[in-house]
């Protein structure tokens, strides 16, 4: 651009001094001539710098997602392929053998159905142990009764063989009587033996059956804070474990990106472990990011006008806004350690800040490849008047992109 405008004037020179003869083309003029385009350019160019940067450092940074499978088994699909064909959130990568985790399935359904029906089985249990507490409580009480009955019906025969005995010894009663009297009174006796062994059986029988009940509670209190049982609860855990990783055996794409570093093949083993990655994604859509010197942007602001040209698009201009100024680097860090800052002998030199670009709707099919590198311009809002220079030079240097100087 500078050559141009340079040829631009000395045409306007040549004109004037030589051409036309309109002013002389002496001493003093030759030097303002010389002076002029000198001073010119160099403001123009200063100018330029501060209030449309440019930079020859634009890049296309792409984040990649290592896929790792969850679970371990052998590969029967591989439906993608690697290039440049475009691969859709939720679109398969790659199928594992389900069957093993088809059965861990079955067999967990299974077991949760056992454990239901034993879990049932159990319920009927404590209803049934608490009948019998409530059944041995009411033979005790009964027992009890008996014994109650029997000790005064037993009080009572014994009055009458101690008066029997005071009548037979004085003669006025019969000795049948006394016999009969001392018969009635074994028989109590034995009765009330009998009485209070049914009540020492019924009270066995409480404890055995409280016993029981309480088993039986112990089993069904471990309880989950939405009131299932503990057992099924951690039976349906392993079951929803399995269907996980059921589902897993189909493993899906997490973005709209590209396959790079396919080397999966049907019949391959994945053994399902994190650092051992079976294919690289790159995303579609990335990041362009140009870097300016420190005291290029002191004018540059988000929203800012920009413009880019990448050399795998010689000839293009992509239209973009500024998205940000990433004011920060490598350089302003200082790592956690035991030894202090350099700063004398061995000085850095100054570093340059990042500016993250966002791509104008109508570019924003354009394919951008992951690495890309190009130049960039900053339009700030001032000094609009000198914009279409900047504009000039980074379009004459993307359409020398299409010059390939290599020999062979």
């Amino acid at each position: 651009m500078e050559a141009i405008l340079l040829g631009i004037y000395a045409f306007f020179v040549w004109l004037i001094f030589i051409k036309f003869k309109w002013l002389p083309w002496n001493t003093m003029s030759q030097v303002t001539v010389a002076i002029i385009p000198i001073v010119g350019l160099t403001a123009l160019i200063l100018s330029l710098n501060v209030y449309a940067p440019s930079s020859s450092d634009l890049r296309v940074y792409k984040y990649t997602v290592p896929i790792v499978s969850q679970v371990k088994g052998r590969v029967i699909e591989v439906p993608v392929e690697e290039g440049n064909r475009l691969v859709k959130k939720g679109d398969v990568l790659f199928k594992i053998d389900p069957t093993p985790y088809h059965l861990a399935v079955s067999q967990l359904e299974a077991q949760i159905l056992n454990a239901q029906a034993g879990q049932r089985e159990l319920d009927e249990s404590l209803k049934q142990a608490k009948g019998k507490v409530v059944e041995s409580t009411a033979g005790i009480q009964q027992a009890s009764g008996r014994v109650r009955e029997l000790s005064a019906s037993l009080e009572l025969a014994r009055l009458r063989v101690s008066q029997n005995k005071e009548l037979a010894s004085t003669g006025a009663g019969s000795k049948f009587e006394l016999e009969r009297a001392q018969t009635d009174l074994r028989e109590l006796e034995a009765q009330l033996d009998a009485a209070r062994g049914v009540q020492a059986q019924a009270r066995a029988a409480e404890v055995q059956a409280r016993s029981s009940e309480q088993q039986i509670v112990q089993k069904l209190s471990a309880k989950t804070e939405e009131g299932e049982y503990a057992q099924v609860a951690a039976i349906r855990a392993q079951l929803e474990n399995a269907k996980w990783e059921l589902d897993q055996t189909t493993v899906r794409s997490p973005c709209d990106c590209y396959v790079i570093n396919l080397q999966l093949r049907p019949g391959a083993f994945v053994a399902g472990m994190p650092f051992n990655p079976v294919m690289t994604l790159v995303e579609a859509g990335g990041q362009v990011v140009a870097l300016f010197n420190q005291n290029e942007l002191h004018k540059v602001a988000p929203g800012n006008e920009a413009e880019f040209a990448l050399e795998t698009y010689p000839g293009k201009i992509i239209k973009a806004k500024v998205d940000s100024v990433i004011w920060a680097q490598g350089q302003g860090q200082l790592p956690a350690s035991g030894t202090l800052p350099m700063t004398g002998a061995f000085a850095q030199p100054p570093g340059r800040f990042a500016v993250k670009f966002d791509i104008e709707e109508r570019d924003r099919q354009v394919f951008l490849a992951a690495g890309a590198v190009g130049a960039a311009a900053i339009y700030t809002e001032h000094l609009a008047a000198i914009h279409i220079l900047r504009k000039v030079i980074l379009r004459v240097g993307s359409y020398v992109n299409w010059l390939v100087l290599k020999l062979h």
